[in-house]
């Protein structure tokens, strides 16, 4: 039997006329009527504000101002096509398909409604296990918090210089080239000349000078801002338009771009020219910019997240409420 879909709102004055010329209809196509109130549904609300009573018969779409006539040609249209696929056995699946929720379009469906919810607990872990594994070391779980250090050792340089430690004398020891006054230097602390970059990767400190993070300063910055971004996002419905390219370039791109590749000389000096400028940036730095790339990539990914969900949730919300109407129909 033909489903035909009606997609209005409370003041629509033309229903009760709509569905008389559909029930006189019934003996030239025999059909089932399934009625949508698009004011239960924000997005239907925002696509279809102005459109109604709107019907869907199948792939056929009628928008007003339409009449009787155009009702019946658009129910013989349906009628037809479902004929001419009768036979067509791909046909008779994507159909049967349409009369059933599986487990895998309430799952999306769930998704598309709770995937804040899941991207930010993700990334909160995956930002917060870093500092569980200091906690460890200083717990003496030095067994479980080395496991941490190595899950992370790809995924970061994990250069002491340029992390945070935790228990310790200091929140962190810059190298000399930083100029931060007042701390304690990595140099002063390894009373190393010159600077081991391998030694620097497995420092994790001890208990005077604390234990290290096992993310580098600007990492935590980066997944901190996306988290921060994320939950602003999430408690304001979802509803910040994304942002522009290229101010994710400029704001986004270009400070971290800067900040992190001037470093890159001051580590391997004897590979760039003499006149070339040799500097260390600081945790401030780091961490500005750092949480500045962490929220506009969020704020530029996070809306078009959105637009795809939201498409999900507009498409099983309505499958899942033909069918709802549909099965007490015919109980």
């Amino acid at each position: 039997m033909i489903t035909v879909t009606i997609y209005t709102h409370q003041d629509d004055i033309t229903l009760d006329q709509l569905k008389a010329d559909l029930d006189s209809l019934q003996s030239t196509v025999e059909h089932q009527v399934v009625t949508i109130d698009i004011d239960t549904d924000e997005t239907l609300r925002k696509e279809m504000h102005g459109s109604t009573p709107l019907i869907k018969v199948g792939p056929y779409t009628l928008r007003p101002p339409f009449n009787r006539q155009d009702l019946e040609v658009t129910l013989r249209s349906a009628q037809d096509r479902v004929k001419y696929y009768q036979d067509d056995a791909e046909y008779i699946k994507r159909v049967e398909r349409g009369r059933r929720v599986s487990g895998a379009d309430r799952f999306s469906y769930w998704f598309s409604k709770q995937y804040m919810l899941v991207l930010n607990a993700l990334v909160l872990l995956f930002v917060g296990l870093p500092f569980l594994a200091p906690v460890m070391m200083k717990q003496g779980l030095t067994g479980p918090a080395r496991v941490i250090y190595a899950v992370y050792s790809p995924l970061c340089h994990q250069l002491s210089f340029r992390s945070w430690f935790l228990f310790g004398e200091q929140a962190y020891y810059p190298r000399e080239l930083a100029g931060i006054e007042g701390v304690i230097s990595y140099e002063e602390l390894t009373q190393a000349e010159t600077i081991d970059l391998n030694a620097a990767r497995r420092f994790v400190g001890n208990e005077m000078v604390g234990y290290k993070v096992a993310f580098c300063q600007r990492d935590i910055a980066i997944y901190g801002g996306i988290f921060l971004f994320g939950v602003i996002f999430a408690l304001t419905g979802r509803k910040i338009p994304g942002l522009k390219w290229y101010l994710w370039v400029l704001f986004g791109l270009v400070p971290i771009g800067i900040d992190g590749s001037s470093q890159l000389p001051s580590l391997a000096k004897s590979f760039f020219p003499s006149w070339m400028i040799i500097r260390e940036s600081t945790p401030l730095l780091r961490s500005v910019t750092g949480l500045l790339f962490g929220i506009t990539t969020a704020w530029f990914m996070y809306p078009m997240i959105e637009e795809t969900m939201l498409e999900t949730r507009k498409i099983l919300g309505q499958k899942m409420e033909v069918l709802k109407q549909t099965q007490k129909a015919n109980r």
